[in-house]
Formats: structure tokens, C-alpha cells, sequence
């Protein structure tokens, strides 16, 4: 459904942040995407969403396909009308617009059958239906995360870009954002993408699973290998936020058997 080819993307034409990604998200999957901070994965979105342009970064080299079709140099808009939605890190919801104004917003590109679509997301998010006519910025984190993804699900997109979606909640909320995530996927049929530091969330749903760092990616597997693997588990599963002191410790020895 989503392919990415050897991809590059440059900012500022000087600063090099992918290096020749690549990945494939299968058709009806979730795909999980993990990574420390500053490991490329947001750009990745970008490059894929064509937002790069607004960040001053540019895709030097490789291709990017959706469902066959060579997206790379595309506007938004048009990615979006062939089928792709995207869900922001930090939610980015129209604070001062209500909720079904967001939603409405979310389906601009789609020719009749709005309310039709509003409901779907009320069947979907029941809370939001409480909260139809609340002020989008006086709703909770994990309200206007649900907000967020139900205004990328009303272009009713085959395959579905979730950046951070469990960033900044509390446990409770991440576990009813997992949940949610995986209703979208199997009860609509929606392609997911799913980017996170949250490892054991991300790959406790995945299908298949990526590894990123400093722009590359340095392995790939189904995501209960990957949840099973020993490197994985020391960095991302189960020990929070680790010290820099430990990543520079592990980090030459875990690069090093990656890439072997």
C-alpha cells in the first residue's frame, strides 16, 4: 500500500537527516516505526505526507509510492485526496474551532456524505459525539488526540500516518489510544503507519515492525521478533527514558550488529 524507496531528504540544502530508507507498509496492516528522538521518523512522515516543503527540506534521492503511484513532488492536498492521512505529533487540533467544526475541516476533500462520515466518527469516538459542539482546545490530551484521529478518518484515507499518538498521556489514555488504533485498522480496514517511542504499545499491536536511527533504518522484523529481541528489549522495552550515558555505553556495540 506504502512503499519507500532509498529515500534522502535534505533541509536547508546542507543538512542530511534520511539516508537511503527504505520500508514497506502492507495493505491492511499496522506497521510499527520506532526511534529515539531525533532519529528521522517525523521527516520520514513529512516526506511521505509532502510536507517537507514547509520545514525548508527536500527529497534528494529514492521514491515514495501509495497504492502503486509515485507520490514523491506531489502537493498535500492531492496525497491526501489519493488516499493518505496523516495525524500530527502533539495533536495540532483547531483550538479554537468546536469539535465537529475539526471534523468537518478533516473532510473537505470529499464530495457529499459529510454527516454520514461525522456519524461513522461518533460510532467510532463516542466521547466526541458528548463533546460535539466543546471548544476543541478546552477538551483533554487524550480527547483531542481521538479529535485527531477522527478528523484524518473523515477523508476517509486507505492508509493512516500516527505520529506520537500516545505522546504526553497518561496510561490509562494510551491504552484506550492503542485500542482505538487497532479498531481503525480492523473494523474500517485502514493501513497504519504507526510512529512511536512507546515500543511496547507500538509493537504489542504491529503486524511488522522498523528500527531508525540517525536516519537509516537498522532492522526490520514481525513485530513479536522484534519484541523478543534482546537489543530491542535493553532499549525500548520496559526501562522508560534511558540515560545518555547508557545509549553511548550500548550504542557502538548494538550499531555494529545491526548492520552487520
Amino acid at each position: 500500500m506504502l512503499t519507500v524507496k532509498n529515500v534522502e531528504v535534505v533541509y536547508n540544502d546542507v543538512i542530511q537527516v534520511l539516508r537511503g530508507v527504505s520500508l514497506t507498509v502492507e495493505k491492511g496492516r499496522i506497521t510499527a516505526l520506532l526511534g529515539a528522538n531525533g532519529a528521522g521518523k517525523t521527516t520520514l512522515l513529512r516526506a511521505v505526507s509532502g510536507l517537507l516543503d514547509i520545514h525548508d527540506g527536500e527529497v534528494t534521492k529514492g521514491q515514495i509510492e501509495l497504492g502503486g503511484r509515485a507520490i514523491h513532488g506531489w502537493q498535500p492536498a492531492k496525497i491526501v485526496s489519493a488516499g493518505l492521512g496523516q495525524v500530527l505529533e502533539g495533536r495540532r487540533v483547531f483550538a479554537e474551532f468546536t469539535v465537529e467544526e475539526n471534523l468537518r475541516i478533516g473532510g473537505h476533500t470529499r464530495r457529499g456524505g459529510l454527516n454520514d462520515s461525522i456519524e461513522e466518527i461518533y460510532q467510532l469516538f463516542p466521547v466526541l459525539k458528548e463533546r460535539r459542539r466543546r471548544t476543541a482546545g478546552y477538551l483533554s490530551g487524550g480527547e483531542q488526540q481521538m479529535l485527531a484521529m477522527g478528523r484524518a478518518l473523515m477523508a476517509d484515507p486507505q492508509v493512516l500516518l500516527l505520529d506520537e499518538p500516545s505522546l504526553g498521556l497518561a496510561p490509562r489514555m494510551v491504552q484506550q489510544i492503542k485500542d482505538l488504533v487497532v479498531k481503525v485498522n480492523q473494523e474500517r480496514g485502514t493501513t497504519v503507519l504507526l510512529v512511536e517511542q512507546n515500543a511496547m504499545m507500538a509493537l504489542s499491536i504491529a503486524h511488522h515492525g522498523y528500527v531508525m536511527e540517525q536516519g537509516k533504518i537498522v532492522m526490520d522484523d514481525d513485530a513479536e521478533k522484534l519484541m523478543d529481541n534482546e537489543d530491542i528489549r535493553d532499549f525500548y522495552l520496559g526501562r522508560g527514558e534511558l540515560s545518555t550515558s547508557y545509549r553511548n555505553l550500548k550504542h557502538y556495540k548494538r550499531r555494529k550488529r545491526w548492520l552487520s
